[in-house]
């Protein structure tokens, strides 16, 4: 396999002291030992809750080439004979490797902000442009303090393109990451409630997404929802950060890369749109409404980035949904099959919308019936209430039968939803399990949908392993 990094390269990466026999270089980075492949370097971050030095021994046991370590824990690590750099501190060194590694490369890079469909633009971004170059992009959700950096540090000298996720629950979190990637391009996917609870307002939070202006490379553009109603806000503030290329993208008339036609079914959506002018048709293999607005911001990046937007738009025939994020399964029943749509990774009002719209659009088999399964969303502090029981109005406009519901804040919407629809509400999700396992019937479709920390993820673990697919039932990936 090839180095990612030399070990010289490397320690004057990271400005670190190399301590032992430095191997040849490193085929990756990694920050965790149960996932570290032979040859990678390992880096002892600290986190919130583990310090990654108390699992050097095992780093090496994994078959880390070299390690990188913090000069205040040398001492407790004496015993090991293995490869070190050391460094007044490790963070502050995978940041240096990351930066190293942004100056190296030639890619065109895309950094990729918004309240929803972060990681699933990114996701989609990554699949088109694989079709027309090498592409790095982070994995995961690695969108934070730590992940970024990480993901920089990962970056191979040669790829063509590189995308990068940037995430923040509080103003000032984008800045110092986005001055590490310094995209070419920044796309904005939608302003929406989520982490309202740490903001006064939307516009706020739209303040705060702004800060990806801060990091563009010169001659680089902004590409932003031109159907979000902060649009405008978002371009003066791409202006005050004196971005002078900023693309719309969206249905409305006056947008850059407009959609012009799309037509949703159960598992995939067709799509016309007009990118800087040329007509561009795609078949998405990951169905909804709001997919579709993730893959004009796609092609809008990928045109931006200079890459054939017509492959790219190919590419996207063969998108499937990630876990947690749109992804479906069908599930067997003894009587029969069903769907599930797991939505369980994160939740906010726009996602949670989308989700219901979902839904509403998969049709049911048999005698099924649609069931939402909806946890909390966390995050909205003093909105909180008003925000979940804005959920009613939704549900009701659909052809949702049934409503599972679990966790305090839902309790509000569990009161309110009207009696001739089926609502089930429990406190938690362990309570809530039994009760959506004895209510499956055949033909069925749920969609699962919450916070992550409401931990509906273990829903989904007991459905499919309850009900798994039988010999000659596909499940989705």
């Amino acid at each position: 396999m090839s180095l990612l990094w030399t070990s010289d390269a490397l320690v004057s990466a990271v400005a670190g002291r190399p301590v032992g026999q430095m191997p040849e270089g490193v085929t990756g980075i990694s920050i965790d030992s149960r996932s570290l492949q032979p040859g990678e370097a390992f880096f002892a971050i600290k986190g919130d809750t583990m310090d990654g030095h108390d699992f050097a021994t095992a780093a090496v046991k994994a078959g880390a080439a070299l390690l990188v370590v913090a000069e205040g824990k040398l001492p407790g690590l004496g015993r090991l004979t293995a490869p070190m750099i050391v460094v007044p501190d490790v963070l502050a060194a995978l940041e240096k490797a990351g930066v190293a590694a942004r100056e190296r490369t030639k890619a065109k890079v895309i950094a990729i902000t918004g309240s929803v469909g972060k990681t699933s633009t990114k996701e989609a971004l990554r699949h088109g442009l694989s079709s027309v170059g090498k592409v790095h992009a982070s994995d995961k959700s690695f969108n934070n303090h730590w992940g970024v950096p990480l993901t920089l540090a990962r970056m191979p000298q040669d790829c063509d393109y590189a995308i990068f996720e940037i995430g923040m629950n509080h103003e000032g979190e984008i800045r110092p990451l986005v001055k590490m990637v310094r995209p070419h391009v920044a796309v904005i996917t939608l302003i929406a409630a989520a982490h309202l609870g740490h903001f006064r307002s939307l516009d706020d939070i739209a303040r705060a997404k702004a800060e990806i202006f801060e990091g563009l490379e010169p001659g680089g553009a902004a590409l932003l929802n031109r159907d979000d109603a902060r649009f405008k806000l978002l371009e003066r503030l791409a202006r005050d950060a004196s971005v002078e290329h900023i693309v719309g993208f969206g249905e409305n008339a006056r947008a850059q890369v407009k959609l012009t036609n799309f037509v949703l079914h159960a598992d995939h959506s067709i799509m016309t749109a007009k990118v800087a002018g040329q007509e561009v048709a795609a078949k998405i293999g990951a169905p909804g409404r709001h997919v579709v607005q993730n893959v004009l911001a796609v092609l809008g990046a990928a045109q931006l980035a200079g890459a054939d937007v017509t492959k790219v738009a190919l590419a996207l025939e063969d998108l499937q949904p990630e876990r947690g994020r749109g992804q479906r399964h069908t599930l067997s029943h003894p009587d029969g099959p069903f769907t599930l749509i797991d939505e369980s990774y994160n939740a906010n009002p726009a996602s949670m919308q989308a989700a219901i719209k979902l839904l509403d659009a998969t049709p049911p088999s048999r005698e099924g019936r649609r069931i939402a399964v909806l946890g909390d969303m966390l995050e909205l502090g003093q909105h909180a209430p008003k925000l979940h029981a804005g959920l009613a109005e939704l549900i009701t406009e659909t052809s949702t039968d049934l409503v599972f519901l679990a966790g305090p804040e839902m309790k509000v919407l569990a009161d309110i939803l009207p009696s001739d629809l089926g609502v089930e509400y429990r406190s938690d999700v362990e309570a809530l399990k039994p009760a959506l396992m004895t209510a499956i019937r055949p033909g069925d479709v749920i969609m699962v949908k919450s916070s992550k920390g409401i931990g509906f993820s273990k829903l989904i673990d007991a459905l499919t392993a309850n009900f798994p697919a039988r010999a000659g039932i596909a499940t989705k990936a």
